[in-house]
């Protein structure tokens, strides 16, 4: 049945929830509200996905992922359908609870994602809480080989000495009490190839404070 933009098709026990349309109506912990017809049904949210939510009582819309297990029953929502996606991607990798799932997405959007794969290289992926470098390096192979499910053209790498630049400058960042992604968004687009790690970071906090004091 559809009700209110949300899809449920009954199979046996289970109903599979694909997409819902409702009004925001407030967050709590690491649940969402989101009111449709009256019931409010609690969604746990990637960041991209929290970041675009409305003020309390704006129309709100989000892809959805409905996990049913013999304890629980949790509803996840997405920003976008690849978003979803990925999550399920992820979520097939042995050792990939759906909370590690979520916090791995919520770190890294899909084209970052899609780049650390292509580059095989596990210590971005680490930064997460609960990923270890055995996981790490599973779950870049295993998305190595699914890029072409999201239609992603990796792009090119950069140089040796660009990269650890960058790298430590999220790294540092990160030391600093910045997020994973937090770190990653503040770096793009940052200076040109042959500045310093030092430099980098600099110039990403003088651009954030520029935007604030904005």
């Amino acid at each position: 049945m559809q009700a209110n933009g949300t899809l449920c098709q009954s199979n046996g026990h289970s109903q599979v929830i694909g997409r819902i349309e409702g009004r925001f109506v407030e967050a709590v912990a690491q649940l969402t509200l989101i009111d449709i017809g009256g019931v409010a049904y609690e969604v746990e949210l990637s960041a991209g996905a929290r970041s675009a939510l409305p003020p309390p009582g704006g129309d709100v819309s989000l892809y959805t992922h409905f996990l049913v297990r013999e304890d629980a029953q949790q509803l996840y929502g997405f920003a976008s359908r690849s978003e979803r996606e990925l999550f399920r991607a992820v979520l097939r990798i042995s050792g990939v609870g759906p909370k590690l799932a979520l916090s791995l997405i919520s770190a890294f959007d899909v084209d970052e994602l899609a780049h650390a794969a292509a580059d095989g290289d596990p210590g971005r992926l680490t930064r997460v809480p609960g990923i270890g470098r055995k996981t790490a390096q599973r779950v870049l192979l295993e998305l190595k080989d699914r890029l072409a499910d999201f239609a992603i053209t990796p792009a090119a790498s950069r140089s040796g000495a660009d990269a650890s630049a960058v790298a430590e400058a999220e790294r540092a960042l990160i030391a600093l009490g910045y997020r994973p992604q937090d770190a990653a968004q503040m770096i793009r687009g940052v200076g040109d190839e042959d500045m310093a790690a030092e430099a980098i970071v600099r110039e990403a906090l003088r651009a954030i404070a520029g935007r604030s004091a904005s």
